[in-house]
């Protein structure tokens, strides 16, 4: 992904290039306009467009309909850390989390919020961020709400915007799975120390009856 928006950035500074030089008639070359206003908001629209079919379908649980926004080249870091390339990866993640053999997540729900709006590098590329509430429902039971944050590279490409990068991340010092994995660990901490109390005293009771024999 690097190496390609290399490639775009080089190929606009090439195209931007000519703008400021002479043609082959030594004539200088027409600038190209800037987008109008009308233009701007109407990407804006069909980005808009593109986020609430994205929500929509995760959150109805549409594989395919989530999968048609993505680009071909789709690279997707999960909160787990686990990188998808590409909708099959997409899918299979999806898949294994949700009714593999061993799933895990039991039904998922997200309320994403956007910081600003879409930061837009020429007409092609443009780079979101925001924040998320994602409601878990695992397997064993467990349900909670986890904060996330975000941020997409979108592309657009036959005349569609496609999401081309999503990257989400969580507070790993501050969030419902670490708080319930520190009650674990307490539960379990003060578990072991009544059985450990528990043996003392059966075992001193045991030394304290054998003595007497042993004298």
């Amino acid at each position: 992904m690097k190496h390609r928006i290399g490639l775009m950035v080089i190929a606009a500074c090439l195209a931007v290039v000519p703008a400021h030089g002479q043609g082959a008639a030594g004539a200088a070359a027409p600038e190209t306009a800037p987008a109008t206003s009308a233009e701007i908001d109407k990407v804006h629209d069909d980005l808009r467009a593109l986020r609430d079919g994205l929500i929509e379908a995760t959150n109805a649980s549409n594989m395919d309909a989530l999968l048609s926004y993505l680009h071909k080249n789709v690279v997707v870091t999960w909160q787990d850390g686990t990188v998808s390339v590409g909708p099959d990866a997409v899918r299979d993640y999806l898949t294994r989390m949700r009714s593999g053999p061993n799933p895990i997540v039991k039904s998922f729900h997200t309320s994403p919020t956007v910081d600003a709006l879409t930061t837009l590098y020429g007409d092609d590329t443009g780079v979101a961020y925001g924040s998320s509430k994602d409601h878990f429902v695992l397997n064993d039971g467990r349900d909670f709400e986890l904060i996330s944050r975000w941020s997409v590279t979108l592309v657009k490409e036959g005349g569609r915007w496609l999401v081309a990068n999503f990257h989400a991340s969580t507070d790993m010092f501050d969030n419902p799975i670490l708080d319930a994995a520190k009650r674990a660990v307490t539960t379990i901490g003060l578990a072991a120390f009544a059985a450990g109390a528990v043996i003392g005293l059966i075992a001193s009771a045991l030394f304290r009856r054998r003595r007497p024999a042993q004298a």
